[in-house]
């Protein structure tokens, strides 16, 4: 007992300096050990009493009222022990946590974690990557990093053999083979592996966004999502292309970049059969051949099957063009449009081509350019099997090909 006493009394020390950090394996065994000499005192205790020569001290106790007590005894040891050691856990635990942020009130068994910790709040970002100088606040995210540049996977799934960079999503990908969905939504019937995930789902019908963004009055059903979108303000692409320096916000956008260096066009049109590297270009495609407009102008009733192309044509209604060129005089309804315009008079030609050294004044152009390389040809002649790589060139196969050339609203949009 006088071991337990000594190191509660170490463990209460109001001083951090005197505070013992032992392994709670070891300080266990030490008391279990302290129980066992407990138990061997007590036995020798109540054999001397029994092994007493003078005749007239022998009591004639019963054997079985002698056991009974003996039992008694060692039971009420034991429980003073096991509180004993109870209120010495709960005070190695009051110990173990006394590093508190004082930021945000998060606690932390040792001040190497609080110091880590801190650097989320101070933005200081100590541990950078040697290979393309990206700077990381702790050294597990960069060690999660240098996975990007080596390709490592270490987490292997026994069912299938697929491999992860990260253990999260190994063990999430993991729950796919022979999951049980248990949790049923009753609105739709669409079945989940965990309550939670339920949860998450009933947002979309109940319209309920929680999460808020404070860049602006967006909000999302999924913190993930939010997270995803504040870089949209933030300007951060946290995934960076190890081929090219192209960076992305999200890892979707990553996977579908990847695929303009592999060749690899996973998206194939079940109609027509042509293949595409993302399935937003394959959605797009899609619309020729179900000639769906879904997006009308409000001024004059035309109908596009992209909304950046209605957009930009409800433009043409009454517009105010008070962005003048210094240059030449052309004018624009909005200043990026001017800005871009005068980069034909300073020669800028900020965007750059991923494979080969031309540059181009207007991304829209690069967008096109690349399609040489990746030999995508999403504008489909509806007339025949012919594609092309933009619009213009599939205007004039219409007009010289087809007589397709009428009326200007029968040419398909962009």
């Amino acid at each position: 007992m006088e071991f337990i006493k000594e190191e509660i009394e170490d463990m209460s020390d109001p001083e951090p300096s005197r505070i013992k950090h032992e392994d709670a394996e070891q300080q266990t065994e030490q008391i279990e050990v302290r129980h066992e000499l407990l138990k061997m005192e007590f036995i020798k205790e109540e054999i001397e009493d029994t092994s007493d020569p003078e005749p007239s001290r022998i009591k004639h106790v019963d054997a079985e009222q002698q056991t009974d007590c003996m039992e008694v005894k060692q039971e009420h040891q034991l429980d003073e022990v096991k509180e004993e050691y109870c209120d010495f856990k709960t005070q190695r635990e009051k110990a173990e946590t006394q590093h508190t942020c004082s930021q945000c009130g998060k606690s932390f068994s040792q001040a190497s974690g609080l110091r880590n910790h801190l650097r989320v709040h101070s933005g200081e970002k100590t541990f950078n990557c040697d290979q393309c100088g990206k700077g990381f606040n702790s050294s597990s995210h960069l060690k999660k990093h240098l996975r990007v540049h080596s390709d490592e996977r270490p987490h292997m799934c026994s069912v299938c053999g697929k491999s992860f960079s990260r253990l999260d999503h190994f063990k999430q990908h993991q729950k796919t083979h022979n999951e049980v969905r248990d949790h049923v939504c009753c609105d739709c019937g669409k079945s989940f592996t965990t309550a939670e995930y339920l949860k998450l789902h009933q947002k979309i019908h109940t319209g309920e966004k929680p999460h808020k963004c404070s860049y602006c009055d967006k909000s999302f059903i999924h913190s993930g999502s939010l997270k995803v979108h504040k870089r949209l303000h933030t300007g951060e692409k946290p995934y960076d292309c190890t081929q090219c320096e192209k960076s992305f916000k999200d890892a979707s956008g990553l996977r579908h970049h990847l695929f303009i260096h592999s060749g690899e066009k996973p998206f194939t049109c079940d109609q027509c059969g042509t293949d595409f590297n993302s399935s937003s270009y394959l959605k797009k495609h899609l619309k020729v051949h179900s000639d769906e407009k879904p997006h009308m102008c409000t001024v004059c009733g035309k109908s596009f099957s992209r909304s950046e192309s209605c957009k930009r044509h409800q433009k043409t209604h009454n517009e105010v063009r008070d962005h003048v060129c210094c240059d030449c005089g052309k004018r624009f309804t909005t200043s990026g449009e001017l800005i871009r315009h005068q980069r034909i008079h300073t020669g800028e030609k900020p965007h750059k081509c991923s494979y080969c050294d031309k540059s181009f004044t207007q991304s829209g152009s690069l967008k096109t350019h690349e399609r040489v390389h990746t030999g995508e040809k999403p504008y489909d002649c509806t007339q025949c099997e012919k594609s092309f790589r933009h619009l213009p060139s599939l205007h004039t196969h219409l007009k010289k090909c087809h007589e397709y050339h009428l009326f200007s609203c029968q040419m398909p949009q962009k």
